[in-house]
């Protein structure tokens, strides 16, 4: 079974489970027991099951970048919990309801704000999710559509912006001898995906669009039910209490930024240089994400406790009781995200990486100018069925780089590995088991399955989009022009939904309506 299809077979199981049954636990925890069965062999059961668990479960929890990443979660997670006992949120969330009026301005809010913050992806989703809720909330916009807004503006912000933890990825994995910083700087023009998501949702947004499963949850919200599945353990307990002001969200938040930004250049030995921005932007690319994270919203947290028993918003025993909260409200994505890397440990072992990487090098001959759009389609299927961004860009890319070498002067060799890119943030967006969609879940508080099950329909509308756009990239070779062209059937795709879809009259009624019906 090594190298062959059934490396895929086991994420492909978890994922048709997890969308069938709506139980992401027991699909992830089926799909693992498959990848130690095809490892061990179906005639040593105990030695599948130790497997599992030996290679799998215990195996990703020894990591230390594995771990370091689950307590920058437990890290966030106070953080919020102390914002959210402080007032923190609520008062942002009645300053945002006087001057954000509308559904369409919660919404650009969310995407502008998960704009600014690019410099890593989890952090963007809880982030971003904690200070929108109140607003979105207000305006009776479902947390899916949250969910989805947070997830649209997570990796494909992150894979387009030189300063971030993705470009000190994608840096990592340039052959040597290669600038791997400038290679992603020169391939940004060329990533359509996560490009045109950004101009999707903001048609979204001001055109007042939406089809496919989220239509439901926008009714229903619009209703006054903003969850329409079960609600997740983490929102039930989602009220606010103390007096804190604006200030008191602002400066956590902001400190949180600063601070993550210095931990991050921090192990890149930023500050064992000369200062200077070359230096900055080398340093994170040099950066490790996992420990600079966990510095930042570290000292972030030591920040905010010392803000809020200065300022007398929380009592001292107040502030501790937030630690065991905000460690409560993360569990659930941190046993996900373990058994999503654990998932991907039985693909990893069955050689997913080397079967792909034999379908890409026997295609290259055949179909040179085309090429950008097959290797964007297979990113895409790697990147979904195994839950990982960056795993795709580690398989792919040096081989997109071998058959294309940057020497060459080839305008192929960029527009390839950006499609890796792009395919790579496309399947992670639209994969239940992938690490940021899962985040997006729980800083948007929604419940998982549901906001995969309404995200998908825009995700792969995009993705479609993006393909069309790199057949012609191809031929063309000209990246603006392609974008260009790319962005305009976007809009007129947007347009002509909203025309053709009749729900999207219910959704644009005014909201008196909906709570007349309501309160009947």
């Amino acid at each position: 079974m090594y190298a062959t299809f059934w490396a895929l077979v086991p994420p492909i199981v978890a994922i048709l489970l997890a969308l069938i049954t709506k139980e992401v636990y027991i699909s992830l925890f089926v799909g693992i027991m498959f990848g130690g069965f095809f490892i061990a062999g179906f005639d040593h059961p105990v030695a599948a099951v130790e497997t599992v668990f030996r290679d799998g479960i215990i195996g990703v929890l020894s990591d230390p970048y594995n771990v370091g990443i689950l307590v920058f979660l437990v890290f966030l997670g106070i953080i919020v919990a102390l914002m959210n006992r402080a007032g923190g949120s609520a008062a942002f969330g009645k300053w945002a309801s006087e001057h954000i009026k509308s559904r369409v301005g919660a919404q650009i809010a969310t995407i502008v704000l998960g704009c600014l913050i690019f410099i890593d992806d989890y952090f963007n989703c809880l982030t971003v999710g904690s200070v929108m809720r109140p607003v979105t909330d207000r305006h009776k916009i479902s947390r899916a559509k949250l969910a989805y807004l947070i997830d649209a503006t997570a990796a494909p912000i992150c894979i387009i912006a030189p300063v971030s933890s993705w470009a000190a990825a994608v840096s990592g994995f340039a052959p040597e001898g290669t600038n791997g910083l400038m290679l992603f700087i020169s391939a940004i023009p060329y990533n359509y995906y996560a490009i045109l998501t950004i101009v999707m949702m903001l048609c979204i947004a001001i055109l007042k669009i939406d089809y496919g499963p989220m239509v439901k949850h926008e009714k229903n919200a619009l209703k006054g039910d903003l969850f329409t599945l079960p609600m997740p353990e983490s929102a039930k307990d989602d009220t606010v209490k103390g007096k804190g002001k604006v200030i008191d969200l602002i400066l956590p938040v902001a400190s949180l930024i600063v601070f993550c930004v210095l931990g991050m250049v921090y192990t890149g030995g930023y500050f064992e240089t000369d200062l200077s921005i070359k230096q900055f932007a080398e340093s994170f690319g040099r950066s490790d994400a996992s420990v600079g994270l966990t510095y930042g919203s570290f000292l972030a947290i030591v920040f905010t406790l010392i803000l809020y028993l200065t300022r007398r918003v929380l009592k001292f025993k107040e502030c501790m009781k937030c630690i065991e909260e905000g460690f409560k409200a993360m569990v659930a994505p941190i046993t996900i995200l373990t058994l999503a890397w654990s998932l991907k440990a039985m693909t990893d072992s069955l050689g997913a990486a080397e079967y792909v990487a034999n379908i890409v090098d026997q295609s290259k001959g055949s179909f040179l100018n085309i090429l950008p759009a097959i290797i964007f389609l297979i990113a895409c299927g790697l990147s979904f069925a195994t839950g990982t961004s960056w795993g795709t860009f580690g398989i792919l890319i040096p081989i997109t780089l071998k058959a294309f070498p940057l020497e060459s002067g080839s305008p192929l060799a960029i527009i390839c590995v950006s499609a890796c890119m792009a395919g790579a943030v496309c399947g992670d967006h639209c994969s239940p088991i992938s690490d940021t969609t899962i985040m997006s879940s729980a800083g948007a508080q929604c419940n998982h399955i549901g906001h995969v099950s309404t995200q998908l329909p825009y995700a792969l509308t995009a993705a479609a989009v993006s393909f069309v756009t790199y057949l012609l990239a191809g031929f063309i070779q000209n990246p603006f022009i392609c974008l260009t062209m790319g962005a305009a059937l976007t809009i007129g795709l947007m347009f002509l939904l909203k025309y053709l879809l009749p729900e999207n009259t219910d959704l644009n009624a005014p909201l008196e309506k909906y709570e007349k019906e309501a309160g009947q």
